[in-house]
């Protein structure tokens, strides 16, 4: 798991920061530990931490925002699913091509976004879909062709009476609705914390925690706080990360909404 990954080695680097602070202290002269430099270091150390702290909140509200907006997504596409194969099957034998290419996306999507969760059973779709290593998604080029021939299946109808044209028109409105909610599923779903504002946090952390080594009594109880607190950031760190991989991880959206909506197209 990546961010549990991640987490670990910040975890890592901010108890080396400290300890490199601790270990500089005793080379320090006495003009480097007069009572005006103990209170610079306080005041830069409270800046510091103010805007650490407004960070992570932001970036907290943020992840939890975009996870639930997928989750949201993912309710969409399930009711549009279902509402496409009520559609088709009011047309009749015509559109029983489109409905088992339609379930078949339903279960083939299902296994490719949760691999660590039971496959729908049956050998009606494809089960190797070529996930991407580092995290479930449903952005898979072959799910992608199963929605391009369930369109083509629709628009390629001969309907022969004007409620059957009306269907038609329907089906093309309620696909559209598909597409356009199954993208915007799949643009949401993608991690939008950038490589370098990681960085530049993980930077200001570093510089947070060596101080705390720095100016920091040392006896037992410093190092058992300062510990807690490295604890207490790369834990935030980690959900914010898990949150923003919203297929992977403890904090996985939840694959129910497909599910639900596989059985009602498998009746």
């Amino acid at each position: 798991m990546s961010e549990m990954a991640d987490a670990a080695i910040l975890l890592l680097i901010l108890l080396c920061a400290s300890a490199a602070g601790m270990s500089i202290r005793p080379f320090l002269s006495e003009r480097h530990r007069t009572r005006e430099t103990t209170d610079l270091i306080q005041l830069v150390l409270t800046m510091l931490v103010t805007f650490a702290a407004l960070v992570l909140g932001l970036l907290t509200s943020s992840a939890k925002a975009t996870f639930d907006a997928v989750e949201n997504d993912l309710r969409s596409v399930s009711i549009q699913l279902i509402q496409l194969d009520r559609t088709l099957r009011q047309y009749g034998g015509e559109a029983d091509m489109a409905r088992t290419l339609l379930r078949s996306y339903t279960a083939a999507a299902i296994a490719s976004a949760w691999t660590d969760e039971p496959a729908p059973p049956g050998d009606y779709y494809p089960k190797q879909v070529s996930p991407r290593p580092s995290e479930g998604t449903i952005d898979q080029p072959s799910l992608g062709d199963m929605l391009a021939r369930v369109e083509i299946d629709i628009r390629g109808f001969d309907p022969v009476d004007p409620m059957h044209r009306r269907l038609v028109l329907t089906g093309i409105t309620q696909f559209e609705l598909l597409m356009h909610a199954d993208w915007k599923l799949i643009e949401e779903a993608h991690a939008s914390i950038s490589m370098p504002f990681y960085i530049v946090l993980a930077l200001w952390l570093v510089i947070i925690f060596a101080s705390f080594g720095l100016s920091g009594p040392n006896n037992a109880l410093s190092y058992v706080t300062i510990l807690l607190g490295a604890l207490s950031i790369t834990s935030v760190i980690f959900v914010i990360l898990d949150l923003d991989t919203p297929f992977t991880g403890i904090f996985a959206v939840s694959s129910q909404p497909l599910r639900e909506a596989l059985a009602q197209l498998s009746h």
